[in-house]
């Protein structure tokens, strides 16, 4: 064999076994942060006392010398309308009950809508990725916390049921300035238990989370009326509610936003 032959045969060597160590090497690392991360099964069975984001906020709250009483009071599912949970998942995530944590699709499609734009215009983040957020990380925007949000995702897929992924969304999620989870946004928006939510209500709800910190109803900003009306429209166009109860629950949606039915493009927001 020649010389050449040798040396290129030995390059070649060298390169498989730096790829092999690199592999390796983020092997343990994806293995170390698995193990580190927190444990999802533990939610199985119980709600959290505080999270991730009240925690922020109270810091938030601290340093700015205003006051902090957080409302975080998550109840089980059967005690939230199923208004609310579909109006939510129609809003937040429609594929929710179909993927395993991760909206491909949806992820393809914001990629090409952001592209096009030369800015983040579109999120995809699925209802278990905000979960995950809400629950161990915070609002911090880097790549570091995208990767724990990613396995935290995947842990809390593995250990829960969609339904409990579900309520625990519901339970925590912000709805207001110190307001976080389905029963206080209830009581704080219109004075009712989440279980009694009706179909506008719920719509004007779920309109609310992309910025519930800006949020207002009568009169409500123009993005957050664009989007409850589409809520509500889609409740009834996926049969959550019949024709009937989408024509009632139009006319209410209305005296609750008190804007303007036609109303301009706006995106809302970002809290």
């Amino acid at each position: 064999m020649s010389r050449t032959k040798r040396r290129r045969r030995g390059t070649a060597a060298r390169l498989l076994a730096a790829a092999a160590a690199l592999a390796l090497a983020a092997t343990g690392l994806a293995a170390a942060l698995w193990a580190w991360l927190p444990d999802a099964a533990a939610l199985a069975a119980s709600f959290p006392e505080t999270t991730a984001l009240v925690e922020q906020r109270r810091a938030e709250a601290r340093r700015e010398g205003r006051p902090f009483r957080p409302e975080l009071r998550p109840v089980p599912l059967d005690r939230i309308s199923p208004h609310l949970a579909a109006a939510v998942v129609l809003s937040e995530d429609a594929g929710f009950f179909g993927h395993a944590g991760f909206d491909w699709a949806e992820v393809r499609k914001a990629a090409e809508q952001n592209l096009r734009a030369g800015r983040t215009v579109r999120g995809a983040s699925t209802i278990t990725q905000q979960l995950a957020k809400n629950l161990w990380l915070g609002t911090e925007r880097s790549w570091t916390r995208k990767v724990k949000e990613a396995a935290l995702a995947v842990k809390l897929e593995r250990a829960l049921s969609k339904r409990r992924i579900l309520a625990l969304y519901l339970g925590v999620v912000e709805w207001g300035d110190g307001v976080f989870g389905a029963e206080p946004a209830a009581r704080r928006w219109f004075g009712a238990s989440a279980a009694d939510l009706r179909p506008a209500q719920a719509a004007a709800l779920a309109a609310m989370l992309p910025a519930p910190r800006r949020a207002a109803l009568s009169p409500a900003p123009r993005w957050l009326a664009k989007r409850a009306r589409r809520v509500l429209d889609l409740m009834a166009r996926t049969g959550k509610i019949g024709p009937a109860e989408h024509t009632l629950a139009r006319l209410e949606l209305e005296v609750l936003l008190s804007a303007p039915a036609e109303l301009p493009e706006e995106e809302p927001p970002e809290d």
